[in-house]
């Protein structure tokens, strides 16, 4: 079998230091790798594969629609693509909206950026995002995220970005660890950028409302007061329910947690849009969104957007969470795995927090000191016994994803009780390992 060592180009890693196994397959929430091994993936791979891997209704799919039609280009017309929208529209509540279809969440992050600037008229209009943010990797998706890694890469402002600091309340962001208070004047920071630039001058808001790799989970009144602000100041507020949507928090989009009240503007999909079966983004916009730009010339879109195969996935993939109730199973499991997590808080010293727990997604945080909350290393590098957890835990059949002091647990939706329960308790085991005196 060809090794991928010498010849392909990996993302996010140093390419002298990639060493990863093959997979070969997968079933569930299980892959299974070249060398014989079946891992038990704990972070849907990058929390995309919600669906866990092989979905036969999704491979389905594809495979019918391959043989009936495998590409047109959105010029001309295809019914999967037409039915996922619709699909889309509907479970989101968007009555009267519209879907653009992308080829993947960064794409889908800088669509709906142009699309706030053209339909309020400020094609040069700032955009809010946070600090400590992720959007994606392209040239202006790292402008819009507040991101340590690729911060010298790139200039925010080139690009019409402004940062706020995030509700990070465990480590007394805005000088406060309480979350209602720290909800409160993260929602102030943004209201006063927008002032402060003048509402006039910021087309739009962007921010992730639960799930995302920073492991910043906002306060409960965070959102709703963010929609608040924005709302006063006709500031088009940018859902990124890239890692957050499909049922990982609960919902089959996190904001639809705080009801009407909470629904943006746009939101931007993907990854568990198809439970990543195939590669596909959206832009969801609303009708006020939509009928703005109407009758206006859109100058944007890539050969593959609303590719069929995708859609036929995606709208494969809408059926199964629906005839599943894998979102529901998703709130109930999730609450399960963060009572098991916080239980395991007690007996560690070095978990300084647990976060999420609204679906299948919950953070740690791992601290040198408890009363200080000192985190074990600099943001964003993983200490090396961290390193060394996650390398324990590969060997004995199960994959963790971390990020920096944080462990991301993710599993897929479909992720079988006793295997989770299972991993819990490697998890339990490892850190007390790893970390016996919590250090």
């Amino acid at each position: 079998m060809a090794s991928e060592h010498d010849s392909v180009l990996h993302s996010w890693c140093v390419q002298s230091q990639w060493q990863a196994p093959t997979v070969v397959g997968g079933s569930c929430a299980h892959l299974q790798l070249a060398d014989g091994r079946r891992i038990l993936d704990m972070s849907s791979l990058a929390e995309c594969s919600n669906l866990g891997h092989q979905h036969p209704a999704v491979v389905e799919a594809i495979r019918r629609q391959a043989e009936q039609l495998c590409f047109v280009t959105s010029a001309w017309g295809a019914q999967p693509r037409g039915e996922l929208a619709e699909a889309i529209l509907e479970k989101a509540g968007f009555n009267g909206g519209r879907v653009f279809f992308t080829l993947a969440g960064a794409d889908a992050n800088e669509n709906a950026v142009k699309f706030a600037r053209q339909a309020s008229g400020k094609p040069h209009g700032s955009i809010v995002t946070r600090d400590r943010s992720y959007h994606g990797a392209s040239y202006a998706c790292m402008a819009l995220s507040g991101d340590a890694r690729t911060r010298a890469q790139v200039d925010p402002a080139a690009f019409g970005v402004v940062h706020v600091p995030p509700p990070y309340a465990y480590q007394g962001a805005f000088g406060s660890h309480d979350p209602s208070i720290c909800g409160e004047r993260a929602v102030e920071a943004v209201a006063a950028a927008i002032d402060h630039h003048g509402a006039a001058n910021v087309a739009a808001v962007m921010m992730e409302p639960n799930a995302g790799t920073n492991g910043i989970v906002a306060p409960d009144n965070y959102w709703p007061g963010l929609r608040a602000a924005t709302e006063t100041r006709q500031v088009a507020l940018i859902a990124d329910e890239v890692m957050s949507g499909f049922g990982r928090c609960g919902e089959w989009f996190a904001w639809q947690r705080y009801g009407d009240a909470g629904k943006p503007d746009l939101m931007t999909l993907a990854k568990g849009l198809t439970g990543a079966h195939l590669p596909l983004g959206a832009v969801v916009l609303s009708a006020e969104i939509a009928a703005r730009l109407e009758h206006q010339m859109l100058y944007t879109g890539l050969t593959y957007c609303g590719h069929p195969l995708s859609c036929a996935a995606g709208l494969a993939a809408l059926r199964a969470y629906e005839q599943e109730k894998l979102i529901e199973r998703s709130r109930t499991l999730g609450h399960h795995m963060f009572n098991e997590l916080q239980a395991m808080q007690s007996r560690h010293a070095v978990i300084g927090d647990v976060r999420g727990g609204h679906g299948l997604f919950a953070v740690i945080e791992l601290v040198a000191d408890g009363a200080t909350r000192q985190p074990l290393s600099a943001w964003p590098k993983t200490p090396d016994t961290l390193n060394a957890l996650v390398n324990a835990a590969m060997s004995e059949g199960v994959s963790l994803a971390c990020r920096g002091n944080l462990i991301l647990l993710a599993p897929p939706l479909v992720i079988d009780e006793q295997d989770l329960a299972d991993a819990l308790a490697l998890l339990d085991r490892l850190l007390a390992h790893f970390f016996p005196s919590g250090l």
